[in-house]
């Protein structure tokens, strides 16, 4: 599972414009995921266009993921939520 330590891993090897298999390594996911999770955390604009950062690439925001990532347990409801945080959801 990717934790917000991880999205920002993930955030910055993905500014530095690195392979998505490089960062998957890193990160000790599958490129799926990493491919995942940077659809999560897309940025997008006021007219609901998807940012393109520096590289002309999709922008990916780890504050973004982690909030559409919370937002999905919740609405997965609690017991869900309780078993991937080890017991801590509220």
């Amino acid at each position: 599972m990717i934790d917000f330590s991880a999205r920002k891993l993930i955030a910055a090897r993905y500014a530095e414009n690195a392979r998505v298999a490089d960062i998957a390594d890193e990160v000790g996911v599958t490129t799926a995921a990493v491919y995942r999770e940077l659809k999560r955390g897309e940025s997008v604009g006021d007219d609901g266009r998807v940012l393109l950062n520096h590289s002309k690439r999709p922008a990916y925001n780890p504050v973004i993921a982690q909030q559409r990532f919370q937002e999905n347990l919740r609405r997965r409801g609690k017991s869900v939520a309780a078993a991937i945080d080890g017991g801590e959801a509220g």
